[in-house]
């Protein structure tokens, strides 16, 4: 690749968030960049909990049912509750209605306050649901509402990645979720900026990246919004927690996990996984895998 190579760029508010997509100029990358951005859209439509059309609501409307689920849904459904058994229940998609209760529950395109009509169930968890590979069915064993934000987002970028790769080239910003292919137009790697997570508009840290993914949990934006699922309480050993990963599913899931784990029972999770990672805790403490390497 030579440098200075141009690119297009496009940006789109999807999934709550501000997605922002470059790849390299080339014959058919307009409508790759289209293919990219719909599958945002088609991920939000199947895995939304703030959309009562969406097929994760009209799922969770049918519990005791097993339901046909679609690839996607079942996909996420499926990497969400083998995260759950990895970390031993500390992350676990179940905690839709607690999430709800604790006031976040509104729309972003509209600000509807969304209310999921079932009663609330002590110690829901996802052992109360049960998946059937061969049939692609889900079943809830008792009421419950999924939340696949840490999961969902994750899988819209790889599979806006596979739309990218004939292009070698490009980057995907899906507010902290980012998948990096190639090289940047200088032809170099990537350069991917961690956020100090208590000052506004400084980086903690950079790293080179090419053909993976780096997400990153934080406490700065929505405060109280990742909660410890064993607890029932918003996890607070750690401020921002980043992962280094092939795939942004992967990433974005371990992120949370991590983040929810705290510092060295996050680092030991990313060890045994093995991916790397940072963990930096409310007083400013670094915890971070052995083979992580920064930027020069």
């Amino acid at each position: 690749m030579t440098a200075g190579l141009s690119m297009i760029t496009r940006t789109e508010i999807l999934m709550d968030t501000m997605v922002t997509i470059q790849v390299a100029c080339s014959s058919g990358a307009e409508n790759a960049l289209e293919r990219a951005f719909g599958w945002f859209r088609e991920i939000e439509a199947r895995c939304s909990r703030f959309d009562q059309q969406s097929e994760l609501m009209q799922l969770i409307a049918c519990f005791g049912v097993a339901v046909p689920a679609s690839a996607i849904l079942f996909e996420a459904v499926q990497f969400s509750l083998r995260l759950a058994e990895e970390t031993g229940g500390a992350f676990d998609p179940t905690i839709g209605l607690n999430m709800e209760e604790r006031g976040f529950n509104r729309e972003y395109r509209t600000g509807k306050l969304i209310r999921t009509p079932i009663a609330h169930v002590a110690a829901v968890s996802y052992r109360d649901v049960q998946l059937d590979a061969n049939r692609r069915t889900i079943l809830l064993r008792r009421p419950l509402v999924f939340d696949l934000g840490a999961v969902a987002k994750g899988l819209a970028v790889d599979m806006a990645a596979r739309e990218l790769q004939a292009f070698g080239n490009f980057a995907i910003d899906a507010g902290g979720d980012v998948y990096l292919g190639g090289c940047n137009p200088q032809g170099e790697p990537w350069s991917v900026g961690i956020r100090h997570p208590r000052l506004v508009g400084v980086w903690m840290d950079a790293f080179r990246v090419s053909d993976q993914a780096v997400c990153t949990s934080g406490d700065y934006a929505r405060r109280h919004h990742i909660l410890d699922t064993r607890t029932g309480e918003p996890a607070g050993a750690v401020a921002s927690a980043t992962v280094i990963a092939p795939n942004a599913m992967l990433a974005d899931g371990l992120a949370t996990a991590a983040f929810v784990l705290g510092p060295a029972h996050g680092i030991e999770l990313l060890d045994r996984v093995g991916v790397e990672g940072l963990i930096v805790t409310p007083d400013l403490k670094r915890y971070e895998t052995r083979g992580l390497r920064r930027a020069a």
